[in-house]
């Protein structure tokens, strides 16, 4: 298995080297050279087994020969193993024909979990092997920075830098990034929005001799392992609504389209998914660009979802990229374009987007209003971001197709914005229930590329 950049103009990779990597060096994203194909009975096969064994089982076409079977096997038991729900992501009905997926029992309470662990026990795999160290950099809105810390706290082989925008995450979020202790972990405070940090951190990898002085890695879901173990949790809750028997639709969440891009590559490789839906809140690049073939930016406005507050979307590139019929060229001027005011999709290529995802917004008042209504219906609490995914899901059910909504976060990390909608304020796991008497270790950075990377030389050079 071999893996292109979607600019066409940096090296094909391994699937370790792809890992390792993150960003091309022509700047664009990893993706397989070609799309392992599951057949129906393949699929069908994956009823009734763990999660550990389907993960096996659907990510295993993509390893190449990077790990043995038995060592894949032993990575996947360690990154589930401390998951709170045996189903490591069970479905919960909230209605006729609609169903929540819960992906926030992993340690850091976020869907993140599910991809970031397994990329931690992979690079430890991988680094041990080889005696390398890396300097793993990332950019978040608040639960892939925490993800990250929470996977790679402690490894001898990896130094962990995480950006993330000051004032611009929850409390809880920000606290599971800046009170662990390990000394390989460090939380950058950046004055700014998210963008500006992803900004950032595409400016380390872009710049070759600082990214090869420091040996740069990337766990954004620029990198491509992270978007692969999103493809299971498809898989798994698919099945168990009748896939491959039935078609199921998914309601994403969505700021940067990782997690609904994992959803398209499950449908390619033959799960049978009706439509795909991308959730945006009031920061609606995607659901404007999907309506309009217009990608213009207009500015971050700050909500209560806001790890969806983002308008330069990284993953979106992946499927302009098989929107395109994987041109490089032009995905490569479509990005020159971004950094003036914006592109215009063709449209061809946008005829291509719509025929495998659908789109729709949800403001502030629709996200309180889902919370509340869903609380009392169900009995069901959600995060805000959930809660735009279940707006928006609502409007695009229909009568003989399942429609699975991701839950992406536990509402716990967003007490104050749950408790205002639903009168009822979600209390933390025992395990940290300690969280607001930790200390905290805050960097705080202007957004600047050098005063950044003069933090990290000071420990990676």
């Amino acid at each position: 298995m071999r893996y292109v950049s979607t600019r066409g103009q940096a090296p094909v990779l391994s699937f370790e080297e792809a890992m390792l990597t993150g960003l091309a060096r022509d700047g664009g994203l990893y993706l397989p050279e070609t799309i392992p194909q599951m057949a129906p009975a393949e699929i069908a096969a994956l009823a009734g087994l763990s999660y550990e064994e389907a993960a096996f089982r659907v990510m295993r076409p993509y390893i190449g020969d990077t790990f043995t079977d038995a060592e894949f096997e032993a990575i996947i038991a360690r990154t589930y193993a401390g998951f709170a729900h045996a189903a490591r992501a069970p479905l919960v009905q909230l209605g006729p024909n609609h169903h929540l997926l819960e992906l926030f029992h992993g340690p850091t309470l976020a869907f993140k979990d599910f991809a970031m662990q397994l990329i931690g026990q992979m690079f430890e795999a991988a680094l041990k092997r080889n005696g390398k160290r890396v300097c793993i950099v990332g950019a978040t809105s608040g639960d892939t920075g925490s993800a990250a810390i929470e996977a790679f706290r402690g490894l001898e082989a990896v130094d962990v830098f995480i950006l993330y925008p000051q004032g611009r995450v929850s409390e809880v979020q920000r606290r599971q990034m800046t009170t662990p202790s390990e000394a390989n972990v460090h939380a950058l405070a950046v004055e700014g929005h998210f963008d500006d940090c992803q900004a950032r951190v595409k400016d380390m990898f872009n710049d070759f001799q600082f990214r090869d002085a420091v040996g740069l890695a990337g766990v954004n879901s620029i990198n491509w392992a992270r978007i692969l173990a999103q493809v299971v949790y498809y898989f798994t809750s698919a099945v168990s609504l009748g896939a491959p028997q039935r078609q199921v639709s998914f309601t994403v969440p969505t700021g940067n389209f990782g997690d609904v891009f994992a959803g398209y590559i499950a449908k390619r490789m033959g799960l049978p998914i009706s439509r795909l839906v991308v959730a945006t809140n009031q920061n609606d690049i995607l659901h404007r660009c999907l309506s309009s073939a217009k990608y213009t930016p207009d500015g971050v406005i700050p909500s209560i979802s806001p790890s969806m507050d983002i308008q330069v979307s990284s993953n979106f590139e992946r499927a302009l990229f098989e929107a395109y019929g994987r041109d490089g060229r032009a995905v490569a001027q479509l990005m020159d374009e971004l950094k003036a005011d914006g592109f215009t999709v063709s449209q061809g290529a946008l005829q291509a987007l719509r025929e495998s995802y659908d789109s729709g917004r949800c403001d502030e008042d629709q996200t309180r209003a889902a919370i509340r209504r869903t609380w009392d219906t169900t009995g069901e609490l959600l995060c805000p971001h959930s809660a735009v995914g279940v707006h928006v899901a609502e409007a695009h059910l229909v009568p003989e197709v399942p429609m699975i909504t991701l839950a992406t976060a536990h509402p716990a990390k967003f007490p104050a914005a749950v408790e205002a909608a639903s009168g009822q304020r979600p209390p933390l796991p025992s395990h940290m229930a300690d969280l607001y008497e930790r200390a905290e270790r805050i960097t705080e950075v202007e957004n600047d590329l050098g005063a950044i990377q003069g933090i990290i030389r000071a420990y990676c050079v």
